[in-house]
């Protein structure tokens, strides 16, 4: 119970600092728990995080049961929260000084043997308005990756272009994929990928991820927040085609920072 009770606070949380995550990090850091957080009086409470009043109004017993609430109704779906102070939380995404408190996972395998091997994790990103030789060299590296003893994980973000290109050359390859989403698990963006979604969720090894509450639609905002959980998931990125403002410039620049391997086509 103890264990839920500090999933749900690691829940509320990420929900309340989700575009502040080092706040969440600096406070997790100080007080040891999400738990010792919402044990506090209101007036330490307050002294902790009375700069940010928007975000410790979330902080409360209201959301706290709220969250234990939907935690309870996503697991009755087959969609997990994973937290930040968990042993199945990735490691090498824990590196990341702007990891999310936690993920919501939705996966036919065990959250726990998602993440085993990180430095097999490769993301594959890039445009949306991928030319015929990007999709071309695209399904050739994946296709490469799958020949090798040592399996990679390939992980893209499900968009139009590069990034559905690569999830589904990872599945005709019999590669394990993640698809890191900038909605709730709920909500499939675009919906013309809602099949390959499905099959992601429903392989072996592979799993739609988000740090987006459920009910959380497509906002440009939340591509750009996406986008650091795919290069920090990743050992090395792999950059197909982009424009040089692009969200894949984007991802590779933060792949660099967090001291990553970054390629280009």
């Amino acid at each position: 119970m103890e264990d839920f009770y500090e999933k749900a606070c690691l829940c509320t949380l990420n929900k309340a600092f989700g575009f502040k995550p080092a706040i969440a990090l600096a406070l997790l850091s100080h007080i040891g728990s999400a738990g010792e957080l919402f044990r506090m009086s209101a007036k330490d409470k307050e002294t902790m995080i009375g700069n940010y009043p928007k975000e410790a109004s979330l902080i409360s017993a209201r959301i706290l049961d709220e969250t234990m609430r939907e935690l309870e109704r996503l697991d009755k779906t087959g969609v997990r929260f994973v937290g930040w102070s968990e042993q199945a939380y990735p490691q090498l995404l824990k590196e990341c000084e702007d990891a999310p408190v936690g993920l919501y996972i939705r996966s036919s395998t065990p959250v726990q043997d998602l993440f085993g091997e990180c430095s097999r994790n490769i993301a594959v990103i890039g445009t949306r308005d991928i030319s015929p030789y990007g999709q071309e060299w695209c399904a050739r590296i994946v296709e490469g990756m799958a020949s090798v003893p040592a399996k990679p994980l390939v992980i893209s973000g499900l968009a139009l272009g590069t990034d559905i290109c690569a999830h589904r050359n990872a599945l005709r390859n019999g590669l394990p994929t993640i698809a890191v989403m900038a909605t709730g698990t709920d909500e499939i963006y675009p919906m013309r990928h809602r099949k390959d979604a499905e099959a992601i969720a429903g392989s072996p090894g592979c799993a739609l991820i988000t740090d987006y509450p459920p009910g959380t639609k497509a906002l440009p905002i939340h591509f750009l927040r996406r986008n650091r959980i795919i290069a920090g998931l990743s050992k090395a990125t792999i950059l197909i085609e982009s424009k040089i403002k692009g969200g894949g410039m984007m991802t590779s620049r933060l792949a660099f920072s967090y001291n990553r391997e970054v390629y280009a086509l």
